[in-house]
C-alpha cells in the first residue's frame, strides 16, 4: 500500500469521525444534524426526521 493510499484512508477516517461528532452534538443540543452529514454516515435525513423522542 502506498503512502498516498494510507494518508487518504486516514483522512477519510477522520472526516467520517468528525461528521459523527457534529451530528451527535447537534442532537445533544436539541437541534437537527446537517443532511449532508447524515447522508455521509449512511442515514436517510427524511427517516431521521421521523425519529421521535422517547
Amino acid at each position: 500500500m502506498s503512502n498516498r493510499r494510507i494518508f487518504s484512508a486516514l483522512g477519510d477516517l477522520f472526516t467520517t469521525f468528525g461528521r459523527a461528532i457534529a451530528a451527535s452534538r447537534a442532537v445533544e443540543a436539541g437541534g437537527k444534524p446537517r443532511a449532508d452529514d447524515l447522508r455521509k454516515l449512511g442515514m436517510d435525513p427524511a427517516v431521521f426526521d421521523r425519529i421521535g423522542r422517547f
